[in-house]
């Protein structure tokens, strides 16, 4: 029987045809828009993200029946990353600038529902203008409405990975998108985030302020702490994101991925830890002598540089690292070190990522301005993930570790597997120069400067430095091993291979009240 084409079917193939074009390359306007701005087209986000031919897309000829509304802004599927599944949920800013409409919301809840039920990783490629007001009916209050987005975001929290490459706008309710993934990496430049536009402040509040200065991505990364990453463009947002994914799991059942151990670039030796403990250095230096050959990755560089956390390789496993740097400011914890500490340990104990500790912190900053800013609940947050982590965690005492710094870095009392210390390691309530003066002050005070006045601090503290002796501690048992910088990274990998059984029960509840 010959072939006899039906017309309605030949109808709705160049119909589906014209679709499927208006979605695969954006207009020559937009386009050129694009590359002012240096962005790639959504699908070309995409194609670097997964493994070439492994991206399969759902929902693309949604609102196919409406005009300039091509998958109605945004591009949502599955792929490999490395060989590894994940889903997307990208928008696209050639369309109505990014923006949300019943569809790309119902297109955006599947997605997560998706995730939630295969448990798989979500990427989210953020750059959206927010809801589209003449949709607002349709799309925002319901049961299936934008909140559902960020209800299903929760329950995937910590259930599988959530990365974010901000490469846009992230306005009003929508930023709260980036907010709920486990990191955010923007661009500069193009990254933003914010509640209320520039134009929005200065109607409601007076306020005359430039969008990068209310909600860009460099202030994001450096004073805020929303953004995690800062990135210099889209391709090096994608490869961040990308390297991220590597460390992780695929979801909190599954083992991190196992790489082929590398030893350090350079071996750990005496010389790279100063024994004075008022000589600051770079904690940085210790971890890359530690880590496999260049494998760290660290986690919000540019905000509460105090405080270093990021992911490190060590005999080809992954392991979080949460290090005092004494080369800025001396390492005193704040209230933004502890939020940045706090965050990072509940991301390693989701994903079953055992922790190390490098300590050398004088302890949490004191005086009125922090004390008014809310450092002691903002420090019991950190005390509190410290305390509620599961996975196996080592306590290192570099150098010194004093006051509720101890106990915010992991120490004896929160039931490490091991508290090591290296030989120039000090534990105590406080440093021996600040003890003297805290007891002694008025004794000292009496006695007129000079030899006489000198001769007895130096004895004082002497005596101070006699009760946390090094030696002491060990024989009390407070610490459990004394190694020297070259056995270090020896110690961690063979302490952590044992403590990989260790029991996750912490204690019986419905949830715990952590200090907000």
């Amino acid at each position: 029987m010959a072939y006899q084409p039906d017309p309605k079917v030949a109808d709705v193939r160049e119909r589906l045809e014209a679709a499927l074009e208006a979605s695969a390359t954006p207009p020559d306007k937009a386009a050129a828009k694009l590359a002012s701005q240096g962005k790639l087209y959504v699908r070309d986000r995409i194609s670097l993200l997964f493994d070439e031919g492994s991206f399969v897309e759902d929902g693309r000829y949604a609102n196919a029946t409406a005009t300039g509304l091509p998958a109605d802004g945004v591009v949502t599927g599955r792929g490999l990353v490395d060989g590894r599944p994940a889903i997307v949920v990208a928008n696209d800013p050639t369309v109505k600038a990014g923006s949300w409409g019943a569809r790309t919301v119902e297109k955006i809840v599947r997605a997560t529902e998706s995730a939630l039920r295969e448990e798989l990783p979500v990427f989210w490629f953020v750059d959206s203008a927010g809801a589209r007001i003449t949709d607002q009916v349709e799309m925002f209050p319901g049961r299936r409405g934008a909140g559902r987005i960020f209800h299903n975001q929760v329950a995937l929290s910590g259930k599988v990975p959530q990365i974010c490459c901000l490469f846009g706008p992230s306005a009003a309710g929508g930023a709260y998108i980036p907010s709920f993934t486990d990191i955010v990496i923007m661009v500069d430049g193009n990254a933003s985030m914010y509640l209320g536009s520039p134009r929005m402040a200065e109607m409601v509040v007076g306020e005359k302020v430039s969008l990068e200065d209310l909600g860009g991505a460099r202030m994001h990364c450096t004073v805020s702490g929303v953004g995690d990453l800062l990135a210099g463009s889209d391709e090096e947002a994608i490869e961040l994101a990308k390297e991220y994914f590597s460390y992780m799991p695929l979801s909190w059942r599954q083992p991190t991925p196992h790489f082929h151990p590398e030893e350090p670039s350079s071996p750990l030796t005496r010389d790279d830890v100063p024994e004075v403990e008022s000589v600051p250095f770079d904690m940085h230096e210790v971890i890359d002598r530690l880590v496999d050959d260049e494998q760290f990755f660290e986690v919000k560089p540019m905000f509460a540089a105090e405080l270093i956390v990021g992911f490190g390789r060590m005999a080809g496993q992954t392991v979080g690292f949460v290090a005092n740097n004494s080369a800025v400011k001396g390492g005193v914890l704040f209230s933004d070190s502890a939020d940045k500490a706090t965050r990072f340990i509940t991301t390693c104990d989701a994903y079953s990522i055992p922790l190390v500790y490098l300590a050398d912190v004088p302890g949490f900053m004191i005086g009125s301005e922090v004390e008014r800013g809310g450092i002691i609940r903002h420090g019991a947050k950190m005390v509190y993930a410290v305390s509620a982590a599961t996975v196996p965690q080592l306590c290192v005492v570099v150098r010194k570790a004093y006051g509720a710094g101890l106990y915010a870095m992991g120490g004896p009392g929160f039931a490490p597997d091991a508290t090591i210390a290296l030989p120039t390691a000090r534990i105590g309530v406080m440093g021996p120069e600040a003890a003297v003066n805290a007891v002694y002050a008025n004794k000292i005070a009496e006695i007129p400067e000079g030899p006489e006045r000198d001769a007895f601090v130096a004895d004082k503290r002497a005596e101070y430095e006699k009760d946390i002796d090094l030696e002491r501690l060990a024989a009390d048992l407070v610490i459990d091993d004394i190694v020297e910088p070259e056995s270090l990274r020896d110690s961690i990998i063979l302490r952590l291979s044992y403590a990989g059984g260790r029991s996750r029960h912490f204690t019986e509840r419905h949830t715990g009240i952590s200090p907000v």
